[in-house]
């Protein structure tokens, strides 16, 4: 299959062999997580997607389309290519984080599929691109200000680290709109 086509949107989950590479086992646990997540986001309108169900968080499937959108373009443009972040994150005044939870909640659902689907697209492309160029080991682009540079392997398990923690909050938020609950979406289906 080739990433760089695929809709972030489908579902189907395509299982590496046992025995490959650790570079392939590492893609598809983010690819994995991905598609968890558009199973648990996906087909909502605006309104499911800003209810918030769990009381003591402002929390919203919205929210979190926007928050794994900044962090696919952070990891992409920070730590991948080391160059700005594109729109609209590049122009936000303070700081993107937390715009990005705030702004949400005025947003529309196909405004927030889109910016999704087109973070991980941006995404899929330079992964492949950067493990192609020298493999897991090398240094990212990102310099720590005791200089030191994390490997592409640590970029990419701190990716799917993330994507790890919040697809747990979008099982509950999913569940609590329409009780959709599962750990796999079923195959062959595209949200």
């Amino acid at each position: 299959m080739d990433a760089a086509h695929h809709d972030p949107f489908d579902t189907t989950i395509h299982e590496p062999p046992f025995d490959a590479t650790e570079v392939d086992h590492l893609l598809f646990s983010v690819e994995r997580s991905r598609a968890q997540f558009a199973w648990k986001v996906g087909g909502l309108g605006t309104d499911d997607l800003h209810r918030r169900s769990v009381p003591t968080s402002t929390m919203t499937l919205g929210g979190l389309l926007k928050h794994l959108a900044l962090c696919e373009d952070h990891f992409t443009a920070d730590f991948l290519r080391g160059e700005p972040r594109p729109e609209p994150w590049r122009s936000v005044a303070g700081s993107a984080w937390a715009w990005g939870w705030e702004s949400s909640l005025t947003d529309d659902a196909d405004d927030l599929y889109a910016l999704w689907s087109a973070s991980v697209s941006r995404a899929r492309a330079a992964w492949r691109e950067a493990i192609g160029d020298g493999g897991l080991d090398q240094p990212t682009a990102l310099v720590l200000d005791d200089g030191s540079r994390p490997t592409l392997r640590r970029a990419l398990l701190d990716l799917s680290d993330e994507y790890a923690r919040h697809v747990g909050h979008a099982d509950l938020l999913r569940e609590a709109i329409d009780g959709l609950v599962g750990e796999d979406p079923p195959q062959h289906q595209i949200v």
